[in-house]
């Protein structure tokens, strides 16, 4: 009997991404694909890592040593597929793109000047406004400091940062003059009100739009979604396809970060070239990402449906445990 065809998949800085690893594991067997899943972490304490077939402890992003680390992980399991989780390397993997692409290995990454649009929040703040999106206005904070009159509250973040770390809300100008000195290339913003969304947008291998599910967040924890629930917004669908095929981003998933208001306007805040932490959500939901990327990478043209997922399913994380023996 012949053996099935191989597919070797890399997941850098895997962390804590057990439902994404096993998604694309699932996604193999139905495909009749011998998925072999190959995980990287700075430290072995990563559950996702331990559930991988074959697993790498690597130095840091930040390491000057972790470019070579991982192209000779690259070139030793001769990688068909590598998915980013992480913004930290993203710029790497973008810089890689072509090479990888000549040596066998598919990234799912943007091209470097996407990648470098989206990390800097200014320029992703001159992008929407300039394509008349909306988006809460943006200054730095000298700029907001120098102001004698403005609305309180306001949004402080890192304009390079991620996973809301060094995000604060500053209620009058001692916080904001207290706030701005903590945050690194701080950035003043708008305060928004409204219901936070995420929204899934695949896009194929030919820089097509296919499916886009926007999930309502919940409840986040560290960053990440904890209790969520997709909703088929019309408005919000037809915006997001429209903002990342202006962008040009992908192929794989990019997730789009937005507020809904009372009065159904979308504040668009930020976008990330990679999966994002609540994605297996719109998995669940129907939108079987992991199955339709592999088919791309196969050469095949999957059936996808854009509105063939499930509407106002509701997902309610909880610890788990992956057990390690000694």
């Amino acid at each position: 009997m012949a053996s099935k065809k191989r597919a070797v998949i890399l997941f850098p800085c895997v962390g804590r991404r057990v439902a994404l690893l096993e998604s694309f594991r699932q996604a193999c067997r139905r495909l009749g694909l011998r998925g072999v899943m190959v995980g990287t972490d700075s430290t072995e304490y990563s559950a996702a890592l331990q559930c991988c077939d074959r697993k790498y402890i690597v130095p840091s992003v930040r390491d000057p040593r972790y470019r070579r680390r991982m192209t000779q992980i690259i070139r030793r399991e001769k990688v068909d597929l590598l998915v980013p989780t992480v913004d930290l390397d993203l710029p790497l993997w973008a810089s890689l793109r072509e090479t990888l692409t000549r040596q066998g290995t598919t990234a799912l990454i943007s091209r470097p000047e996407v990648v470098a649009l989206c990390q800097d929040k200014r320029k992703m703040f001159r992008f929407l406004r300039r394509h008349g999106f909306a988006t809460p206005a943006t200054q730095t904070a000298a700029q907001a400091l120098r102001q004698k009159r403005r609305e309180y509250p306001c949004f402080l973040k890192p304009w390079d940062g991620h996973a809301s770390r060094g995000n604060y809300v500053a209620h009058n100008r001692q916080e904001l003059l207290f706030y701005s000195r903590r945050v690194p290339h701080c950035l003043v913003q708008e305060f928004i009100v409204g219901q936070e969304h995420t929204v899934d947008v695949l896009v194929d291998f030919a820089g097509r739009v296919r499916c886009v599910v926007p999930r309502r967040r919940i409840e986040v924890r560290s960053g990440e979604v904890s209790k969520g629930q997709t909703i088929r917004h019309p408005l919000m669908i037809e915006q997001c396809r429209k903002l990342i095929e202006l962008l040009g981003a992908g192929p794989g998933i990019i997730t789009i970060q937005c507020f809904l208001t009372a009065d159904d306007r979308i504040q668009f805040i930020e976008i990330n070239p990679r999966f994002g932490g609540g994605v297996p959500l719109s998995i669940r939901a129907g939108a079987d990402f992991p199955r339709w990327i592999l088919q791309f990478w196969q050469g095949r043209r999957p059936r996808i449906q854009p509105d063939g997922w499930q509407d106002r399913l509701l997902m309610l994380r909880y610890d788990e445990a992956v057990w390690v023996a000694p």
